[in-house]
């Protein structure tokens, strides 16, 4: 009995050292690996301030690899120390539109992945006119003419010597300010009257640009004159704005002085021609050129070359849209231009060919200068095969004929 009781008392007595080495062996296998991830960056850390203290980056060696079918990719290795292995930081960095750097560390190594990626540029096909979308510009005619549109009349006769879809009823641009500049003719108010551009007269349905910035202010004779000639927007714009009652009364007078000329197939919605809904037809638009020709301002305006105009300190030069005013081959009585998207390239004249006074109408002409083009065919043409006796070409034609 004494010695059981005495071996029971021996190991009671161990039990707590038992327990206290079994809770330092817990403690040193939980802590362990965290002391030695400190130990570990420590050094990292020192060298990292000392690369801080020095003057200029840390040196490094770039290794370029290119692949056929990857990106290029340029490969970093940092001299100022290892990274840890195994260690993943990734970052993407964009160097414009098309370059895209990949920049992460593998195996101790920075790594970045450059790839420049390929655009490929669709360009938007061209608007249509309406014209074009009606199918109008497959009519074949002798002349082999651009405008899907087109009428030379005798002004004196009324003899049709040529035409091509002239009953097409199309949007017609800037000829519109032919009939605006005769309504501003016709309505004897004061040319030396001033008038200020503001922003109501700004181009909000095309978007067009004007060297008449708002708050110039000009008499409404330079208003008109650039209007005929230079086809300016907001000198149009402000005429028919400023006109006794308004734009609306002056809207509404385009349209009834179209109807007392018997154009029955032309409608205006506003006085520039910027929009698609002022309509006519090749047939109309004769009408028109014809009145507009009994105009002497009308015609002195339109035929002008150039013209200046004082703006504050600055003096303004505008030029005519028609080349054909300044060309010695052609003698015009009264022309307008015109362009918008919906319109294509448009042209009216009254012009003396071969002795004969003609109305010329070119509607919806394919081509930055086509409408010139078939201008240019029609005189040739009207030259060589209609010109009136005794007149100059005429005579080239008979002495042709004798020669030939």
């Amino acid at each position: 009995m004494p010695e059981a009781r005495l071996r029971r008392v021996s190991s009671q007595r161990f039990l707590p050292a038992f327990k206290f080495i079994a809770v330092a062996l817990c403690a040193t296998a939980f802590l362990l690996p965290g002391a030695q991830a400190a130990k570990k960056e420590k050094p990292a850390a020192a060298k990292t301030s000392v690369a801080k203290k020095a003057k200029g980056p840390v040196p490094v060696e770039v290794k370029r690899s290119a692949s056929a079918k990857g990106p290029r990719v340029a490969t970093v290795v940092q001299r100022g120390g290892r990274a840890e292995r195994g260690e993943k930081a990734e970052k993407i960095v964009r160097g414009g539109r098309n370059v895209v750097a990949t920049i992460r560390k593998k195996n101790g190594k920075t790594v970045v992945a450059v790839q420049r990626r390929s655009v490929v540029r669709v360009e938007a096909p061209p608007r249509q006119s309406f014209g074009q979308m009606a199918g109008l510009h497959g009519t074949d005619d002798a002349l082999d003419l651009k405008s899907s549109v087109a009428l030379v009349i005798d002004q004196d006769t009324h003899e049709v010597l040529f035409s091509k879809n002239d009953h097409a009823v199309l949007p017609i641009a800037s000829l519109t300010k032919l009939m605006t500049g005769l309504l501003i003719s016709e309505a004897h108010l004061p040319n030396d009257e001033l008038i200020t551009i503001t922003q109501d007269d700004v181009d909000t349905e095309k978007g067009s640009r004007s060297r008449l910035t708002i708050g110039t202010t000009l008499s409404r004779g330079e208003l008109l004159h650039l209007a005929l000639m230079s086809s300016e927007n907001r000198a149009a714009h402000a005429l028919g704005r400023t006109y006794p009652g308004g734009l609306t009364t002056f809207v509404s007078i385009m349209n009834a002085k179209a109807k007392m000329l018997g154009m029955k197939d032309t409608r205006y919605v506003e006085p520039t021609g910027l929009s698609s809904r002022n309509q006519s037809s090749a047939q109309d638009l004769a009408l028109l050129v014809n009145a507009a020709y009994s105009d002497a301002t009308v015609r002195s305006l339109s035929t002008s070359p150039e013209y200046q105009v004082e703006v504050g300190n600055r003096v303004l030069q505008f030029n005519t849209t028609n080349r054909l005013v300044k060309s010695p081959d052609w003698e015009i009585g009264v022309q307008k231009t015109g362009f918008i998207n919906e319109a294509g390239q448009c042209l009216v004249m009254q012009a003396k060919v071969a002795g004969r006074k003609l109305i010329m109408v070119f509607l919806d002409s394919a081509g930055k200068f086509s409408r010139i083009a078939d201008a240019e065919r029609v005189r040739r043409w009207v030259e060589a095969t209609h010109a009136m006796p005794g007149s100059p070409a005429a005579s080239r034609n008979v002495s042709y004929q004798v020669a030939g």
